[in-house]
């Protein structure tokens, strides 16, 4: 496949490195920019082009995707730097970064007063989906512009729009909240299954097809059970992320007790335990200083 559309990416972390690979292996230009411009200049090999900035970097392109660490971080970059107008007139930017449902609404009421469009478009899968290119995406925003997007996005992944501006954001919230809660869940019955004498990798095998499985007994319940703890997706971003579904909930006077309970253990693996670097499965390390384990 290839096209004529022009793709900027900006923010080739942990995610944004693997997704821009699959879209220049989908057969579209890509320039690519990081604050850390050795990141990106990592994917000169793969046919990026690396300029020396972000202003350079957008301002040819018809697509502008921005994979970042946070809302603030995004408004910066796009608003107080006011990178947007560097950018031609009709570009779309898609931010694929997990940032508060309210941050994604006002920014794309800011492209629009610029002549410009927005789509709010997280991900779930984290490195692994990432690298195979079979991402969740969750977008947000006008129909037609989702439209002008799809093949973009399905380079990365299943892209689905799921309404209005901001509800890509609610989407990954909802995801967010499912994940952090099940996180918990799986590292009590690893731990169980460990100290009651089971096999847990015998267990998840077993477990296979039923009720109980998913996605996060098989690969983080085998983090858990082999202690490997490298970053796929941050346990500081799952705090952000909890953190603001529980500000969304807030606005419309819910309580979440699980949300809740799984904030407090996250908030203590990072502040009290180091561990805001840590795969979020880490979460199974604040279960076992609960228990006063090793």
């Amino acid at each position: 496949m290839s096209s004529t559309l022009k793709i900027a990416f900006l923010g080739t972390g942990l995610m944004g490195s693997h997704m821009a690979r699959n879209i220049l292996k989908a057969g579209f230009s890509l320039t690519a920019w990081n604050r850390t411009l050795a990141k990106a200049q990592a994917l000169i090999a793969d046919g990026a082009d690396v300029p020396a900035t972000a202003a350079a970097a957008v301002a040819e392109a018809d697509i502008v995707i921005t994979m970042l660490s946070d809302g603030p971080t995004v408004h910066d970059l796009l608003f107080e730097q006011e990178l947007v107008a560097t950018m031609k007139a009709g570009t779309l930017l898609i931010d694929m970064s997990s940032i508060k449902p309210s941050e994604a609404r006002t920014h794309a009421a800011l492209m629009r007063e610029r002549g410009l469009h927005h789509l709010d478009a997280p991900v779930s899968g984290g490195t692994k989906g990432a690298e195979a290119g079979s991402l969740a995406i969750m977008a947000g925003g006008d129909e037609a512009v989702f439209a002008k997007a799809v093949s973009v996005l399905s380079a990365m992944g299943r892209p689905v729009r799921v309404g209005p501006d901001g509800s890509g954001q609610l989407s990954k919230l909802a995801n967010q909240t499912i994940v952090a809660v099940t996180i918990g869940v799986v590292a009590e019955a690893m731990l169980l299954a460990e100290k009651g004498g089971a096999d847990p990798a015998a267990i998840r095998d077993a477990l296979k097809g039923g009720f109980a499985d998913s996605v996060i007994l098989q690969q983080h319940g085998e983090r858990m059970t082999t202690r490997n703890f490298e970053p796929g997706g941050l346990s500081r971003s799952q705090l952000k992320d909890v953190n603001n579904a529980l500000e969304e909930a807030g606005q419309h006077e819910l309580i979440l007790p699980l949300t809740e309970q799984v904030k407090t253990r996250y908030t203590t693996l990072i502040e009290k335990m180091d561990g805001a670097d840590t795969d979020h499965s880490a979460l199974y390390l604040e279960l076992l200083k609960q228990n006063s384990l090793s």
